[in-house]
């Protein structure tokens, strides 16, 4: 199963690398989907060849492993669409677009309460039958279409497990697309502009950005780079967004201390702590 993991792990950073170094979310979409694809191609490859040891390793990969990469080609594959509708319409029909895309999700979550229940709840009982191919018991008319176009690379129930864990990716990104769309439709002098000031090196602003970046503690990670430098950017009215590659770079290749103002942060506030116990 190592194998399997390893695919899987590369294609999870490759989508970090990509959403951190592209220009737009289309572009990001547009990469993520070719690398999604060869994960897959890769992964279908050694199941077809290789198979596995028994069927709990089957399972758990028809579960765990293949719904990660599947479920990131939808999500992608639905973002590229969004995006691309995006350049053509104004923000309040692209909101109204965005919102039938939701309604859209939610009908089938509810006709696959089941199946979301299953997925939620991380029930076990019925994987032998969801997650194991060629199983004579389920009827054919039940088996879906993906199923029967490739039934060496498919179960049962591992597609509309991918389709729940895109669903839920694409509910953030939706949800907080609209937020982003009621905030730029806001009245210009009713927006807030911070009066703060950053008043360090910029350098050292740019090593917090990539820590909370990569610490995927803002949205749970489904920003990009250039969205959280330009967040802090307006925050703090300085211009760092677009030097942060060049400035990551530098960061990259400090011979010591490469995160010495985040150290130094920790000294800061550990001194701070010990001086009022």
């Amino acid at each position: 199963m190592e194998q399997y993991f390893h695919i899987v792990t590369e294609l999870e950073a490759d989508l970090k690398r990509i959403a951190m170094t592209s220009e737009s979310m289309l572009n990001t979409a547009k990469s993520a989907i070719k690398r999604c694809r060869i994960a897959l191609v890769e992964l279908r490859w050694i199941v077809v060849n290789e198979g596995f040891p028994d069927i709990p390793s089957e399972i758990h990969f028809f579960k765990e492993i293949k719904t990660v990469a599947y479920s990131r080609l939808l999500f992608y594959q639905t973002v590229f669409e969004i995006e691309s509708f995006r350049s053509k319409y104004d923000l309040d029909r692209i909101k109204r677009y965005m919102k039938v895309k939701l309604d859209e999700i939610q009908l089938y979550m509810e006709e696959n309460a089941s199946s979301v229940q299953y997925y939620n709840c991380g029930f076990t009982y019925l994987d032998s039958l969801y997650f194991v191919r060629e199983r004579d018991e389920i009827p054919i008319e039940l088996r879906g279409s993906q199923y029967l176009m490739d039934e060496q690379f498919n179960t049962w129930q591992d597609h509309t497990f991918s389709v729940i864990r895109a669903n839920d990716l694409l509910v953030e990104y939706l949800n907080l697309e609209i937020t982003r769309i009621d905030n730029q439709e806001q009245p210009h002098h009713l927006q807030r502009f911070s009066d703060l000031c950053w008043t360090g090196n910029k350098i050292d602003l740019v090593e917090l950005i990539y820590a909370l970046f990569f610490s995927r503690v803002i949205n749970n990670g489904k920003t990009t780079i250039k969205e959280l430098a330009g967040l802090f950017c307006r925050t703090f009215n300085l211009d760092v967004e677009k030097d942060i590659y060049r400035y990551y770079t530098e960061i990259q290749q400090r011979k010591i201390d490469q995160t010495k103002f985040i150290e130094h942060l920790k000294s800061v506030l550990q001194h701070q702590i010990d001086q009022n116990i």
